[in-house]
């Protein structure tokens, strides 16, 4: 066996993660920044595209028109698209020299950027004035600081914000990897196969299993993927997802400090057991065809189960990655870039079982700070995305939450442990 097969192994996946995100930032369309869309003169058009039956319309036209009123420089067009066809197409137009698509209000459209969406004056009004503000002031100061952008080779000028969408993905993919549950069955199918003491046994088996969960991993995300874009429309969708989160959450917090006592989303003992026969059953397969059918259909029963265990994460990237604008490919390719990153860790796991014959296995208080880590990023995102979701566009609060889950485990985890050795 080559001993070089884990730097390598490694070096590649870290390649085809950065290849993919600076591939999935590159064809995602960003509103154009103020300073690279200036208008040539002092006067700014603003153009406000709303319904009469939309109460956030209703919510944000006093801020709006507020603005004409305290800006001369402001000229504000207002169209309502109730029954008017000439302001619906007038809409349609402009959303779409932008790339943009013209299925929400209101909308405001200015300086070669679109904004869609109201919460509140004191959030999204601001927002919207500042963005107006720092549109203006290039036109009459040209000297104005520039938004911050660096260059890359092949993709010119990219502002940082471009990416914050990957960056979100690859820290919720890379963090959500670490499931215990996916990894409870990946450590005990490999620890069974260590008897054989067949390296070349052992990769094929395991890269076949983790190759087949990341598809089903996919299409799983593919699912939930489908079902907010339906109801993307539906204000309380956001809000139910928000609270299934919390709750997944709370479940697996509860997990670490009652592990598998009443509601838990762990691997029952009826799941164990029938997982536990199939693996031996596979363990016990002499030619290479029948052991690989047979690893397809244990990753498939296995996904099966662990559906409840590994579906918070998922659900609330999805539901995020559908609060943005995007094409149907894109959205896509950021599931694939989910999963990639996904199965690196088991992928890690494989090699390592591999080189060492299942020296190193996943005991139980790992897989207990594992549950409290992933309880702690759901309850966080979760409860932004039912407080606040548009935040989750943000990239410094969706890294702050992530970051936050990490240091609060990590106290929990040192508290906990300090009690257990007091006397």
């Amino acid at each position: 066996m080559n001993t070089n097969i884990k730097p390598i192994a490694i070096g590649n996946m870290l390649r085809l993660v950065f290849c993919l995100m600076v591939l999935v930032a590159a064809l995602t369309p960003t509103v154009p920044k103020a300073a690279t869309a200036l208008q040539q003169s002092d006067s700014i058009d603003l153009y406000y595209f709303w319904s009469r039956y939309c109460p956030h319309c209703k919510e944000a036209k006093p801020f709006i028109e507020s603005l004409a009123k305290k800006y001369s420089w402001l000229t504000l067009h207002s169209y309502d698209l109730v029954g008017n066809r000439d302001n619906q197409k007038r809409y349609l137009e402009m959303a779409k020299r932008l790339g943009r698509p013209a299925n929400s209000v209101p909308a405001f459209i200015f300086c070669g950027q679109m904004m869609v969406g109201y919460d509140r004056d004191e959030t999204t009004g601001r927002e919207l004035e500042k963005k107006l503000l720092s549109c203006h002031q290039p036109a009459i100061n040209p000297h104005t600081e520039m938004p911050v952008q660096f260059n890359l080779p092949g993709l010119g000028q990219v502002h940082y914000q471009d990416f914050s969408l990957p960056v979100f993905t690859l820290i919720i993919s890379a963090l959500d990897a670490f499931n215990p549950c996916a990894f409870f069955v990946l450590f005990f199918l490999l620890s069974l196969m260590v008897h054989h003491r067949s390296r070349a046994r052992m990769l094929v088996i395991g890269t076949t299993f983790v190759l087949c969960s990341g598809i089903m991993y996919f299409l799983f995300m593919a699912a939930w993927l489908n079902l907010f874009l339906l109801t993307e429309q539906l204000v309380f969708i956001t809000a139910i997802a928000g609270l299934i989160a919390i709750g997944f959450g709370l479940i697996n917090i509860k997990d670490y400090f009652y592990f598998k006592q009443g509601v838990s989303l762990s691997l029952s003992d009826s799941a164990i057991s029938k997982l536990t026969a199939r693996i031996r059953g596979l363990t016990q397969t002499g030619d290479w065809a029948t052991m690989i059918v047979a690893t397809l259909i244990l990753a498939i029963a296995a996904n099966s189960y662990e559906l409840l265990c590994t579906a918070g994460l998922p659900m609330v990237f999805t539901r995020v990655l559908t609060l943005n604008e995007l094409s149907v490919s894109q959205y896509y390719l950021y599931l694939l870039l989910y999963n990639v990153i996904y199965i690196i860790p088991l992928l890690l796991i494989v090699v390592l079982f591999t080189l060492t014959l299942g020296r190193k296995k996943l005991s139980e208080s790992e897989g207990r700070l594992l549950k409290l880590l992933s309880g702690c990023m759901m309850l966080g995102l979760g409860t932004i995305l039912l407080l606040k979701p548009e935040w989750l566009s943000n990239m410094l609060v969706s890294v702050s939450v992530i970051v936050g889950a990490v240091v609060l485990t990590a106290v929990v985890a040192f508290l906990q442990k300090r009690n257990c050795r007091s006397p």
